[in-house]
């Protein structure tokens, strides 16, 4: 009888357990952009174009590299924030190389943190709504080939919100390392071009950073077009990838 009591004691348990992780899960992903987007205009205002985040990050000067990494991984965890103008200022601030560097930081150390929220919040909780067989089969499609290439486009491709992957890979069973690195291939290109749009601007040289995000546009449908051979180079990568 203790047994059973023990038994069904730590079924509740992990019932209890599961429900409060997805509150908190819901809590991070949707209450606080709901929380920011109607009581903290203000702040969203601050990152919605390159004078605001000029005069955001006069405040902090001397803390400026690192006040822009927080604010790249604020971005990515709370996906309501915009981030296009974030990059643009960092090539006007610190040029191409030094603001690439310090993106990439912020896009790796909020994509790890939303990677882990999702797997530590929210795993169980799918399991407890959907049921562990359900879920089987959907990890089934979201760790395959054709996934995780979609996943590269996702990030590939300018304007798609590409921030809330980070939460769906962590519900999956796809690996950290592998994940990061088809995200961050794929976030690069949108993010090198924002950066030397930025730093156009920043030389005066406006035509140049128009003929740039031109030239990032033509790009991006050049990779639409020929995404059969583009999948097909990550096909041939994938089972490496996923080793590692």
């Amino acid at each position: 009888m203790d047994s059973e009591r023990k038994a069904e004691l730590r079924k509740k348990f992990k019932v209890f357990s599961a429900i409060f992780k997805l509150i908190l899960f819901l809590g991070i992903i949707v209450g606080i952009p709901l929380y920011l987007y109607f009581f903290q205009k203000d702040l969203i205002h601050s990152f919605s174009s390159m004078e605001n985040v000029r005069a955001l990050f006069a405040q902090y000067k001397a803390q400026s590299v690192l006040f822009y990494i927080l604010a790249q991984v604020m971005q990515i965890v709370i996906c309501v924030i915009p981030g296009q103008w974030l990059q643009f200022t960092a090539g006007y601030m610190w040029g191409f190389w030094l603001g690439y560097l310090y993106s990439l930081i912020g896009a790796l150390i909020g994509s790890v943190l939303t990677y882990y929220i999702a797997r530590i919040l929210g795993h169980d909780a799918m399991h407890l709504i959907f049921g562990e067989e359900k879920i089987k089969k959907w990890l089934v499609h979201l760790n395959s080939k054709k996934a995780v290439i979609i996943v590269f486009f996702i990030f590939l491709i300018p304007g798609v919100p590409k921030d809330l992957c980070n939460y769906v890979a962590g519900l999956s069973e796809i690996k950290l390392k592998p994940f990061l690195i088809v995200s961050l291939i794929g976030r690069s290109p949108g993010m090198m071009g924002s950066l030397l749009i930025g730093r156009q601007i920043g030389t005066g040289g406006y035509v140049s950073a128009g003929i740039i995000a031109g030239v990032a546009v033509v790009l991006c449908v050049l990779c639409v077009i020929f995404r059969k051979r583009f999948t097909g180079l990550l096909n041939k990568g994938y089972d490496k990838l996923m080793k590692m």
